[in-house]
């Protein structure tokens, strides 16, 4: 791969994009201080030191880029649109600035006519900032219109819809897909005619996508056909690949989705969650913060936990369970022990049902009270889980629901959660009923997760627990 490819993957756009910015930030803290400090134009009361606040600064204001989602990879970006970001995030920046380091100096009148120094420096950011933004995107797609760095791409569909799709692709290279070929849908349909070749049918998708290292999936169907969707999301759920729908198919998949265009080349992007970049380092610090307190503060309270469960039945204290996790990866989920000790020897991986009598004295008291949930904290400070999500399930049952329930694995494309819409909403699981609704509900946090919602969430938990609405 030359070094004119490497600009255009996925690694590749984040390090030229944070380099290019990098040296922008330095060229900008240079000229400001060659403007402020070496060109003669104004006082100063002393000569500072270059390269420290310089380097310093710099790095800041690309923590706050960071921060706001500015390093998210994507052709669709819009050189309008990021230079309006910049000029809102480099605002904010010396605001915390001038309130972080100048608010004394300016009422106290020690640096004359700081405000207007502060006003410079922010146009010469936003005019560094912006140029060097505008210049990569700019190489980024006069490289896609050559044909370096193109994402293969593989239609679903064969109908005019899918045909239309696969002009535009063409028609538009800026876009950044490169269309192999079509998957076939439903009945038997002719290849004669398609502008590319019939690569397979929609049942043998994951391997076709495996087959031609495709890293993009766009699903074109006509509408006698759009109930298919949600199996072919489900089929093509582990594949490395992005999933994209035309527009007009949106309400098959219940509002699952983000719309993005460009050049007349409407598509919507089928995503795991909609957080931005600081919502998600929040949601974590919160995880951290509460879970750590909670450890700690519980403790006497954990202590007579264990001394209860001990002398009620005996065992183990703690209840290591294996459970799928973000991206099916499994982890050890702990609880307090509620049951008697090898409670499914008998009958293998069981939903629990109410008046379960598995359940010893102490475990129908954790469990109405939810304490025997509290050694998962230790799940969520290690970042197996978090506060907030859809709880995670065993691999034996997380198998058997994806075979019988289309979209179930979206679930895991988040981190699972110690408690979850669907835990306030609705109740425990115990038939296959109860997992297709509490879907619903985790599928409709999936795609309106945020700080809000997962606030909402929590203080309705507090409320459950308090009730005493836990599943005896």
């Amino acid at each position: 791969m030359s070094g004119l490819e490497k600009l255009t993957t996925k690694q590749g756009n984040l390090f030229f994009l944070v380099t290019s910015d990098f040296v922008a930030m330095l060229a900008a803290n240079a000229f400001y201080y060659y403007v402020r400090v070496r060109s003669g134009l104004f006082r100063v009361m002393a000569v500072p030191d270059f390269w420290g606040p310089v380097v310093l600064l710099s790095l800041f204001l690309m923590f706050l880029f960071w921060f706001w989602g500015l390093y998210k990879f994507s052709y669709l970006s819009s050189r309008l649109e990021e230079v309006i970001a910049i000029l809102k995030i480099t605002t904010l920046g010396v605001a915390i600035l001038f309130f972080a380091i100048f608010f004394d100096d300016a009422t106290s009148g020690r640096i004359p006519h700081i405000r207007l120094f502060l006003l410079f420096y922010w146009c010469v950011l936003v005019f560094f900032a912006s140029f060097s933004r505008v210049i990569f995107r700019t190489v980024q797609k006069r490289l896609l219109l050559r044909g370096i760095g193109l994402k293969k791409a593989i239609i679903v569909g064969c109908g005019e819809r899918a045909r239309s799709v696969y002009d535009l692709a063409k028609k538009y290279r800026s876009l950044g897909y490169e269309p192999l070929g079509f998957v076939a849908v439903g009945g038997t349909i002719a290849a004669e005619g398609l502008p590319a070749p019939l690569l397979s049918r929609s049942a043998d998708l994951n391997d076709t996508v495996e087959k031609y290292k495709a890293k993009e999936v766009i699903i074109a169907l006509e509408e006698n056909e759009k109930e298919n969707i949600p199996g072919i999301i489900t089929s093509i759920n582990g594949a490395d690949a992005d999933i994209k729908i035309v527009p007009d198919l949106y309400d098959s998949i219940a509002g699952q989705a983000r719309t993005s265009q460009l050049y007349g080349f409407p598509l919507i992007d089928v995503v795991p969650q909609l957080m931005q970049q600081w919502q998600i380092v929040t949601k974590r610090l919160m995880d951290i913060v509460v879970s750590a307190v909670c450890l700690v503060a519980g403790l006497p309270l954990w202590i007579i936990v264990a001394v209860a469960i001990k002398i009620d039945s005996g065992g183990p204290i703690i209840y290591r369970q294996e459970r799928v996790g973000k991206e099916l990866k499994n982890f050890t989920l702990r609880k307090f022990r509620s049951m008697y000790v090898d409670a499914e020897k008998q009958t293998g991986p069981v939903w629990a049902s109410k008046n379960d009598p598995r359940v010893t004295k102490v475990g129908r008291f954790l469990r109405k009270s939810h304490l025997d949930e509290t050694p998962q904290f230790l799940n969520v400070l290690k970042g197996e889980m978090s506060l907030v999500g859809p709880r995670p399930e065993r691999p034996f049952f997380v198998e058997k629901l994806s075979k019988e329930i289309p979209l179930y694995k979206r679930r895991y494309k988040v981190k699972p959660g110690l408690t979850g819409l669907a835990r306030v909403k609705y109740k425990y699981d115990e038939s296959i009923e109860d997992v297709k609704i509490d879907l619903q509900y985790d599928l409709y946090y999936i795609e309106n997760m945020s700080l809000r919602l997962d606030f909402q969430i929590l203080f309705w938990t507090i409320f459950h627990v308090m009730l005493g609405k836990g599943h005896a």
